[in-house]
C-alpha cells in the first residue's frame, strides 16, 4: 500500500475509533461499562459494531468493491476465514467490514483503557 493510502487509512481508522468511543461510552454509562460490553458481546445493546461499521463504509464511501479493496490492502497480515458462496463484491465487503471491525475494536479497547486510567 503506497504511503499516502496508509495515511488515508490511517485517519479512517482514528476517525472511527473516536466516533464510537465516544458514542459507546455515551450508551454505556463510562468507559469501564463500556469495556465490559465490548469484551461480551460487541455487537449487543449499546455497541452494535456491525451497524456502526456498515454505517462508516456508507459514509467514506467504501461500500463497493474498491473500498472493500482499500481497507484489505491496509491489513494484508490479517488472517481471515471465509465460507461462503457469494459474488466477489459482496465476499469483498464482507471480509472488509470483518477486518475493519476487529482493527477498529482493538483500537477502541485501548481508548478506553486510556480513558479510564487518566480520565
Amino acid at each position: 500500500m503506497d504511503a499516502y493510502l496508509r495515511q488515508q487509512f490511517d485517519v479512517l481508522l482514528l476517525t472511527a475509533a473516536d466516533r464510537f468511543t465516544e458514542r459507546i461510552i455515551q450508551r454505556c454509562g463510562g468507559y469501564h461499562n463500556a469495556q465490559q460490553q465490548l469484551q461480551s458481546d460487541p455487537d449487543g445493546p449499546g455497541s452494535w459494531l456491525s451497524e456502526f461499521v456498515d454505517a462508516v463504509f456508507t459514509d467514506f464511501c467504501l461500500d463497493d468493491a474498491a473500498g472493500a479493496c482499500f481497507v484489505l490492502q491496509a491489513a494484508p497480515k490479517h488472517s481471515v476465514s471465509i465460507h461462503c458462496e457469494a459474488t466477489v463484491t459482496d465476499i469483498l465487503q464482507s471480509l472488509a467490514k470483518d477486518v475493519f471491525a476487529a482493527l477498529l475494536l482493538t483500537k477502541v479497547v485501548e481508548a478506553l483503557a486510556r480513558g479510564e486510567r487518566y480520565g
